[in-house]
């Protein structure tokens, strides 16, 4: 595994070497951390941000770089703030020779980047989070959100309920318990649309900021007893929601919650009560691939590590190296269509849009199974729009999943996505390029 792997990174950079010249010593790829070690949703920002900064630390330690070329991880707290997320952004734009993508993780955050970024020429990576209509690359030259979206996951989610009652919805009813701001509310329009060509009737119950009080959401779902819960929630907001729901004593296999509500620190505070509750996901969880040795050799062993090393294999770490995979394979991508090791952010975002990693690319780099095969495209900004669905086994402490990797109803979401973003295009006299 590691032979082969490593023949092909030589091989890059050989052929790269044949064609540039030498790489100052001063080149750096400069990826910011917009992370948040603080505040209510730090349960789930400490282990993406340390996965998604232990991923590149083991590129530099094991491959030295990419193409010879080290990653530089400046990191700024911005405690799941839209202004202070913004105020990273600024600080860190000019970093070195120059930011290369962003991954904000946050919704909000990234809905105010969205034009800074167009405007700066630099890419934006909000991987299954964000404005989902940046799928529409015709109109978001520059944000990506690949490998799916929260409309794929709202109709996966439909699906499985779905699945789960014999094939038909009508007359059924799902609750959506949902954080009340941009995230929380990307999935109503979508499920609006699912429930009245499936016959479902959909109740909408949103939680305020930071979700720590939630009893009268939880009185009214006792009281109506939806026949599905969904949650699109974060940070302490889950494992307040799953603790009423045991309270309550709600069917936890009845409760399904979107990727980002379904890690361990959403979880293990109920206890038994926890278990069978279900969220979707489109990242393995676990540390048995051979990408897990590499991390302990170069990475924890060598006193390199961003934490204590008790996240790795979690829900949210293994999704923060996987947001880190996806960024080195782009700037591979990029520089071996700039044919320069030094790129830039409008060489790097040509790297983004031209990305492909399939399951035997992932085999390669010691992750196969773990996530979907992602395929960019000028017009294809979002990926397959593919998940999971997972499940917790309170006894066993684990996540498991359940279903294979799902298609999401891409003729709905497209269409949405169609319609939302030329809406956009129009407000901000944005012309859509053409695609070939």
């Amino acid at each position: 595994m590691k032979l082969k792997k490593f023949a092909i990174a030589g091989a890059i950079a050989a052929a790269l070497s044949a064609s540039v010249s030498v790489v100052p010593a001063s080149a750096e790829l400069v990826f910011p951390s917009l992370s948040y070690r603080t505040g209510p949703y730090a349960p789930n920002g400490i282990p993406f941000a340390d996965g998604y900064s232990d991923y590149f630390t083991l590129i530099n330690e094991r491959d030295g770089g990419v193409g010879g070329v080290k990653i530089s991880n400046p990191e700024c707290e911005t405690g799941y703030n839209t202004e202070k997320g913004v105020e990273c952004y600024e600080s860190t734009k000019g970093e070195g020779s120059g930011a290369l993508i962003y991954q904000p993780l946050s919704t909000g955050i990234t809905y105010q980047l969205i034009p800074k970024v167009t405007a700066d020429g630099i890419p934006l990576h909000s991987m299954a989070y964000g404005r989902t209509s940046a799928m529409n690359g015709k109109v978001f030259n520059w944000v990506f959100n690949y490998p799916a979206n929260y409309w794929d996951g709202a109709t996966i989610a439909v699906q499985h309920a779905k699945d789960m009652s014999g094939g038909d919805l009508n007359g059924k009813t799902i609750a959506l318990v949902y954080h009340n701001s941009a995230y929380g509310k990307e999935p109503i329009r979508t499920l609006e649309e699912k429930a009245k060509s499936e016959g479902f009737k959909l109740t909408l119950i949103p939680v305020d900021h930071p979700g720590q009080e939630q009893k009268s959401q939880w009185l009214q779902i006792r009281r109506e007893r939806p026949d599905f819960v969904f949650m699109w929630g974060w940070g302490v907001m889950n494992a307040v929601a799953i603790q009423e729901a045991a309270n309550i004593r709600y069917p936890m296999d009845h409760f399904i919650g979107i990727w980002w509500s379904g890690a361990e620190q959403d979880v293990l505070p109920a206890g038994d009560g926890a278990n069978g509750y279900k969220s979707l996901n489109f990242t393995y969880v676990g540390k048995d691939k051979p990408v897990f040795a590499d991390i302990q050799k170069y990475v924890v062993d060598a006193g390199k590590a961003a934490g204590d090393g008790s996240n790795i294999g979690t829900v949210q770490y293994n999704r923060g190296m996987y947001a880190a995979m996806l960024a080195v394979e782009a700037a591979r991508k990029a520089q071996e269509m700039s044919g320069t090791m030094d790129i830039n952010a409008a060489q790097m975002r040509d790297g983004m849009e031209n990305l492909n990693v399939d399951a035997a690319r992932l085999e390669e780099l010691g992750m196969a199974g773990f996530g979907p095969a992602v395929s960019v495209s000028c017009a294809n900004h979002g990926g397959s729009g593919e998940a999971l669905v997972q499940q917790w086994d309170a006894g066993a402490k684990q996540w498991k999943a359940i279903t294979e990797f799902m298609p999401a109803d891409r003729e709905l979401v497209t269409r949405l996505a169609m319609e939302d973003s030329e809406a956009f295009a129009k407000e901000n006299n944005i012309t859509p390029r053409e695609c070939k």
